[in-house]
């Protein structure tokens, strides 16, 4: 499929938006209200005892705010803190000079963390509960091991995948927090403070349209809106009215529900093709050049969520709403 307007993985564009518009402080960040609850207790507390915040795993679909917290969790603690990703350690060297270097107090955000190498994650063990890594000195019947101590951190990790996380690694985190998709309301008032922080003329109902269109993700909300900019200044007043939005966001096809043509692919082959279900992750991959991982982690916990999609143990099933939202009779034999 081809490159996506919606994607809501983080693109080349979006290194620009979001470290303008990103919040900085737990007080300014809109949504997520339970984890923000805890997390000013947790950081108040660590503070108060002066003491490292506890490991903390954070986990759930892309753009929801993951590397945002992690961020304000480090201005909240007054430290600093280290950005990499599992992809991007591939020795167990590399992560131990990346932990070598961090100061007392310090975080260590992995993303993607659950795509470290087993070598890599069995220098992490020693290093979350002891504050220690083991390092091999020599080779063969020479070589020795040596405990090097760490000053105190915490490791805060990103995934979209906590599933894929072994057991050792989960259970040594503190803090396990699920971030949810956001509703209308907290993107509308998202796109609002983007809106004034780019000098971009918006009001309620336009930028209302937008959230509803924004699939409960801020990273495609923040997306849509520059875009939705750029027509409202070519081609109306500047102003981004529900008509200048409806108008922007038609001609890019991303319908009422946040939909756009590769979910419409995904739900019509399932109604078409596969008579509404059910049909195996990997026979829909097949039917439709996408990789099944993609179908698993970007397209289906939208489409689940608002109920077009079921899983079921013989395979994924097309909803009745699937069916209406194309004007597609619902089979009497059928579905959900």
């Amino acid at each position: 499929m081809a490159k996506r307007l919606i994607e809501t993985n983080f693109t080349d564009e979006d290194v620009k938006i979001e470290s303008s518009l990103r919040p900085s402080r737990l007080d300014d960040y809109i949504g997520q209200q339970k984890i923000k609850e805890k997390l000013k207790v947790y950081i108040e507390a660590a503070k108060n005892r002066k003491e490292p915040l506890d490991h903390c795993l954070f986990y759930g679909p892309p753009g929801l705010g993951k590397t945002t917290l992690s961020n304000i969790i480090a201005n909240e603690m007054g430290v600093n803190i280290k950005v990499t990703s599992g992809p991007a350690i591939e020795k167990p060297g590399e992560l131990a000079a990346i932990l070598n270097g961090l100061s007392e107090g310090d975080i260590l955000f992995i993303d993607e963390i659950h795509r470290l190498n087993r070598q890599v994650e069995e220098v992490l063990y020693p290093a979350m509960e002891d504050y220690a890594i083991d390092i091999m000195i020599g080779k063969g019947q020479g070589a020795k091991s040596i405990r090097l101590e760490l000053p105190p951190f915490t490791l805060i990790g990103a995934t979209t995948r906590a599933g894929l996380l072994t057991a050792p690694l989960r259970d040594r985190f503190g803090m396990l927090e699920r971030l949810e998709f956001y509703t209308n309301e907290e993107l509308r008032t998202i796109i609002e403070n983007s809106s004034r922080k780019l000098g971009v003329d918006i009001d309620e109902e336009g930028a209302y349209e937008m959230a509803r269109r924004s699939r409960g993700t801020p990273r495609l909300a923040n997306r849509l809106l520059k875009r939705v900019r750029d027509f409202a200044d070519i081609k109306f007043d500047g102003r981004i009215t529900k008509e200048v939005a409806d108008y922007a966001l038609d001609l890019m096809e991303v319908d009422k529900f946040g939909l756009d043509q590769n979910d419409r692919n995904m739900l019509l082959a399932m109604i078409n093709i596969y008579g509404g279900g059910p049909v195996g992750l990997d026979t829909l991959a097949a039917g439709l050049s996408e990789d099944a991982g993609t179908i698993e982690d970007v397209y289906e916990p939208y489409l689940l969520k608002h109920g077009f999609i079921n899983r079921t143990p013989r395979g994924r099933v097309a909803t009745k709403l699937a069916y209406e939202h194309f004007g597609i009779a619902f089979p009497d034999n059928g579905g959900v």
